[in-house]
C-alpha cells in the first residue's frame, strides 16, 4: 500500500481522532488508531468507548490495505514532518512516513484485535451543522463538570413546534438556545465533552442523526460519530424561568463584560465572586469587595419596568459566562433582588441566561 496525502489534510483528520483516543489505556488497543485505504483516500477511526469517531481523508491511494497504528505517536510524526506532502508505504509489520528529508518507521499493530465500529447508513433527521454547533457553544459553559451532578452533566437537545432547543444546567445556572429545525427527532442528553468534540466536527452542511439503544450516530460529509447518551431526565429547568419581569435593563454587551472584569479583580474569591448590581435613574453600579479592598463601577444603562431600582448580586464569573455568547446590545431582565434573573440578547436570537442571585 502507498498514498500520498497533504500534511494539512491529514493533520487535520489526526487532530479530531487524538482528542478522542486514549493516550494510555488498560487495553492497548483502544491507543490504536485504524486506518482503512481505499482508492478514494484513508479513513481514520478510533474510539474510547464513549466517543467512536471516523474521518475521511482525501488522499492517492495505490494497493489499498488497512492498518493499525499508535495514534499518538503517529500523530506526533505527521506534525512533525517537514515536508508538506505525506508519503505513507506499509511493508510488512512497517509503515513508512516520508515527507521532505524525512522517514520514519513505524510498527504496525494487529488489524484483525481491533474492536469493530460500526456505523450507520441511514438518517432519522437532520439539522443544520453549524447552526447546532453554535447552539451547543452557546451553552457548553452551564454544563456542570462534577461527577456526581448525572444529568447536569450533560445537554438536553428537544426538539420542538417548528424548532429545536438545547439546555445546560449545573444547578445554579440554565443556559438555553433555541435554533431553527425540522423533523420530529427525539428529546436526548449528550454527555458535555463528547458534545465538546462535537462542536469541533460540526462546519457546515447537514449533520444527520440516527438513534439506537442509548446511542446517538452523527454523520457529516466527513465525520462519523457515535455518542453514549446520558441516562436520567433533566430537570424541570423552565419553572426557574422568572415570569413576572419588575425591573428591565438594556446596555451595550460588551461594557458591561469589561466593567464585572474590572471590579471583579477585587472580588472575595471565597464568597462566590461576588459582584452587586444597583439599578436606578438610568444608571447600573456596579461594586465589589473583598480582603484588599472595594471596586466601583457606573454605566448608563436603559431602564424600564414598574420597579423605580433593585439591588441584586450574582457571581462574576457566571455574569462573565452568561455574557459570552452576547452580541450587541444586552438584555437584563429581573423579578427581584431574591430571584433569578434573565441575561439574552436584546431583540431576540434563541439565546437566554437563567441565573440564581446571592443574597444581597
Amino acid at each position: 500500500m502507498k498514498a500520498n496525502v497533504t500534511k494539512k489534510t491529514l493533520s487535520e483528520g489526526l487532530g479530531l481522532l487524538e482528542r478522542v483516543i486514549p493516550s494510555r489505556s488498560s487495553n492497548p488497543l483502544l491507543t490504536a488508531l485504524k486506518v482503512e485505504a481505499t482508492e478514494a483516500g484513508l479513513t481514520l477511526s478510533g474510539t474510547n468507548l464513549e466517543i467512536d469517531l471516523s474521518c475521511f481523508v482525501p488522499a492517492e491511494v495505490q494497493s489499498p490495505q488497512d492498518f493499525v497504528v499508535p495514534a499518538h505517536l503517529f500523530s506526533q510524526i505527521v506534525r512533525n514532518l517537514g515536508g508538506e506532502l505525506v508519503e505513507l508505504e506499509i511493508n510488512g509489520s512497517e509503515l513508512a512516513v516520508r515527507s521532505g528529508g524525512s522517514d520514519f518507521k513505524l510498527q504496525t499493530g494487529d488489524l484483525t484485535a481491533y474492536p469493530p465500529l460500526s456505523f450507520p447508513t441511514h438518517a432519522d433527521v437532520s439539522l443544520n451543522a453549524e447552526e447546532l454547533a453554535r447552539a451547543f457553544s452557546s451553552v457548553r459553559y452551564a454544563a456542570s463538570n462534577e461527577a456526581f451532578q448525572a444529568v447536569f452533566r450533560g445537554i438536553k437537545l428537544e426538539h420542538r413546534q417548528g424548532g429545536a432547543r438545547v439546555v445546560a444546567s449545573d444547578g445554579y445556572r440554565v443556559a438555553i438556545r433555541d435554533f431553527p429545525a425540522d423533523g420530529d427527532g427525539r428529546n436526548l442528553i449528550i454527555p458535555a465533552r463528547s458534545v465538546d468534540e462535537l462542536i469541533r466536527v460540526l462546519k457546515d452542511g447537514e449533520a444527520r442523526f440516527t438513534y439506537g439503544d442509548g446511542l446517538l450516530s452523527v454523520t457529516t460529509d466527513r465525520v462519523r460519530m457515535n455518542l453514549k447518551l446520558l441516562d436520567g431526565d433533566f430537570p424541570d429547568y423552565e419553572r426557574v424561568i422568572p415570569k413576572e419581569i419588575k425591573l428591565q435593563v438594556t446596555l451595550p454587551a460588551t461594557a458591561l463584560k469589561e466593567a464585572v472584569n474590572r471590579v471583579a479583580v477585587l472580588a472575595d474569591k471565597n464568597a462566590n465572586n461576588r459582584v452587586e448590581f444597583l439599578v436606578s435613574e438610568g444608571k447600573l453600579r456596579l461594586a465589589a469587595e473583598g480582603d484588599y479592598g472595594r471596586a466601583q463601577d457606573t454605566l448608563d444603562v436603559t431602564q424600564g419596568g414598574v420597579e423605580p431600582a433593585m439591588s441584586l448580586a450574582f457571581n462574576a464569573r457566571h455574569v462573565l459566562d452568561a455574557l459570552g455568547p452576547i452580541d450587541g446590545e444586552a438584555e437584563l431582565l429581573f423579578s427581584g433582588s431574591t430571584s433569578p434573573a434573565i441575561f439574552r440578547a436584546s431583540g431576540g436570537g434563541g439565546y437566554m441566561a437563567v441565573m440564581v442571585t446571592l443574597r444581597v
